[in-house]
């Protein structure tokens, strides 16, 4: 409930006295910080009227129907308080006068409330279109923008018709100070953010879009993989702890086709087909965006899935958590002398990069291979790999002097 108080006060203008001697009776009420002020109807000679004690005297039949009708304005006033506190949503000075005058109050929508609308329209749709983890992210975001409000205007939801830029200013600063959220993570959420304002203002909720200004800071990300040589040492190293050379082997197969961590979690061998030229390929959905890949088996890839193919599981791989897998990465980098930081993901860049693209594979097909909802998203991430080869290629050509 809003335990803001309301203070109500009854004045008259002494310098505004009418041909009968009297003063009209003005109603003044102050909610958070705002003030109201209207008209009562009512008139009072000046001198019967007591500031302090708030109302009329001394005791007459006049006085007694002026102070019993400020009485009734004063309760009505309260009533309608009482009964905007407890609908719990936020509400105006302006929406408290107006369900004094006994007017319907127009819905004002708040920010969570469409929030937590869009969530229970996308929960539905788990398992149809969009995964359990999707919501999840979007959950996540509500939680922030939900700490922020509260942080920043000390209250449990915010009007979504006073969202402006600013809000959006104050809330990127929020996850970068409060949060300590990277840049990259903050764009994300940002974006995340403007889907159920989208949906607002779709449904005539808001008069216009506070993202239409806001621009989203640029994050400069370098595409870490590894380089043939360091993905050759790795291929031949073997390690002596099994955790460790499973981990590897893992690593090694997802450089060669190109898998994300789920996708080598939940192979089976019904996705292992014999393709239109013969060969074994691998045919599945992309976990994050459930288009349909379809990867060629490479020999060293082949090669990992005779290892580790048993008859007693259906899984190919048996594969740890992210969390331990990554971390086992962690662990092997140094002994290989790899000054890098590996991670599930470095292996698919790694695909796409050294396997693919420095091997001359064309973007489009490099993009149908990773199984991007658009080719954009593979030349956004990995434009500069192929500059980086053309370069090369020129200095090459440059060495023969031609």
């Amino acid at each position: 409930m809003n335990n803001n108080k309301i203070n109500i006060l009854f004045l008259i203008s002494t310098n505004r006295i009418n041909k009968l001697g009297k003063s009209s009776i003005k109603c003044r009420f102050t909610y958070n910080k705002n003030r109201k002020e209207f008209s009562t109807g009512l008139f009072i000679n000046p001198v019967y009227w007591d500031n302090k004690q708030q109302i009329a005297e001394p005791p007459n039949k006049e006085n007694t129907l002026v102070n019993q009708q400020l009485s009734l304005i004063e309760n009505k006033i309260r009533q309608a308080f009482l009964l905007l506190q407890v609908q719990e949503n936020s509400f105006t000075i302006d929406d408290i006068y107006t369900l004094y005058k006994g007017e319907k109050i127009a819905k004002e929508h708040n920010v969570l409330e469409v929030f937590e609308s869009y969530l229970k329209m996308l929960k539905k749709l788990i398992s149809i279109d969009i995964k359990q983890a999707t919501w999840n992210k979007f959950h996540y975001v509500r939680n922030n923008v939900k700490s922020f409000i509260k942080w920043r205007y000390k209250t449990n939801d915010f009007p979504l018709k006073k969202l402006t830029l600013q809000f959006l200013n104050d809330f990127e600063y929020y996850l970068k100070v409060e949060k300590s959220q990277k840049q990259i993570t903050i764009n994300k959420s940002i974006q995340r953010f403007r889907k159920p304002i989208k949906v607002a203002l779709s449904k005539g909720y808001m008069d216009r879009d506070p993202f239409m200004l806001y621009k989203t800071k640029s994050v400069k990300t370098e595409i870490v993989f590894l380089s043939e040589d360091e993905l050759k040492q790795l291929e031949k190293h073997q390690f002596s702890q099994l955790r460790l050379q499973q981990v590897k082997d893992w690593f090694v197969f997802s450089c060669y086709t190109g898998l994300a961590y789920n996708e080598i979690k939940n192979l089976k061998k019904q996705h292992i087909v014999k393709g239109f030229d013969n060969e074994l390929w691998i045919e599945m959905k992309r976990e994050k965006t459930q288009k349909n890949i379809s990867v060629p088996l490479l020999p060293k890839a082949r090669e990992l899935i005779d290892k580790y193919a048993n008859d007693s599981f259906d899984n190919i791989f048996n594969i740890c958590s992210n969390q331990r897998y990554n971390s086992y990465l962690k662990e092997m980098a140094p002994l290989l002398k790899i000054e890098k930081r590996l991670t599930t993901h470095t292996a698919r860049k790694t695909f796409a990069s050294t396997v693919l693209l420095y091997n001359n594979v064309p973007m489009e097909i490099v993009s149908q291979l990773l199984g991007h909802s658009s080719i954009t998203i593979t030349e956004d991430s990995y434009g500069k790999v192929v500059k980086k080869k053309v370069s090369e290629e020129m200095k090459r050509l440059n060495n023969k002097k031609i």
